[in-house]
């Protein structure tokens, strides 16, 4: 493959998707909860919202770290309006985790980084979060979510927030709308809204410096927002 000919190729549709990402609109919660028959129907699902991810520790970043304050706001708002289901996969590491061969050792079990972060965790009404330990970037792969989601099965909208957009929310929230669709429940909604979502940034000269991986912030936040769009997840700019 030639750079410069992929780059030329490609520009008309990395126009075309930063006028889409620009053009995303806005949700009505109190509006979505109506269409859904009820608070009841409704669950707000808060992926890798922890220290580890937004505030200390080898993957913590500014850019993560910059969800925490909408995705508050969307737990208040929500409770607000009744919702009662708060769902959390976190990242809860055991020390010999597979997943380091990969990433380097974060949000191991017992650890700071391995905590809800205190915006949410200082939350009045905490004592309804479900928090589903995961040893891998998968929410649904021995965490419980898919017995949880069976139990529950007159939930049929879900907002999904938190980090990374190309890595575990990715995962999350493709998970929910392909079991719908695998399932035909034609009434499941999932909701992804921008500004509760991020993942981070790595420059290609940072990445040769300590021997990883470059990882293009913008670009893959915004082709996975996309990949989501197209097949069937709602992006929103935010929840209102």
């Amino acid at each position: 493959m030639d750079v410069e000919r992929l780059l030329e190729s490609s520009g008309p549709f990395l126009g075309w998707l930063v006028d889409w990402y620009n053009r995303r609109p806005t949700l009505a919660l109190a509006q979505a909860i109506e269409k859904a028959g009820g608070s009841e129907h409704v669950a707000v699902l808060a992926v890798d919202v922890t220290s580890g991810f937004c505030s200390e520790g080898p993957l913590s970043s500014e850019r993560v770290g910059g969800i925490v304050g909408p995705i508050a706001r969307l737990f208040e708002q929500a409770h607000g309006l009744g919702v009662r289901h708060f769902i959390l996969p976190q990242d809860t590491h055991s020390e010999d985790a597979v997943e380091f061969g990969s990433f380097p050792p974060h949000c191991v079990r017992g650890t700071d980084e391995s905590m809800t972060v205190p915006e949410l965790r200082d939350l009045p009404f905490s004592d309804l979060f479900l928090v589903l330990e995961k040893d891998s970037i998968r929410s649904d792969i021995d965490t419980g979510l898919d017995d949880w989601l069976e139990d529950h099965r007159e939930v049929t909208t879900y907002l999904v927030v938190g980090d990374c957009t190309d890595l575990c929310v990715y995962q999350l929230a493709m998970h929910l709308r392909v079991r719908a669709n695998a399932f035909n429940l034609p009434d499941v909604r999932v909701v992804v809204p921008v500004d509760g979502v991020d993942t981070f940034d790595m420059s290609v000269d940072a990445a040769e410096e300590i021997g990883a991986m470059p990882h293009h912030g913008d670009l893959l936040h915004l082709v996975f927002l996309y990949s989501m769009a197209e097949n069937g997840v709602e992006v929103v700019a935010k929840v209102v």
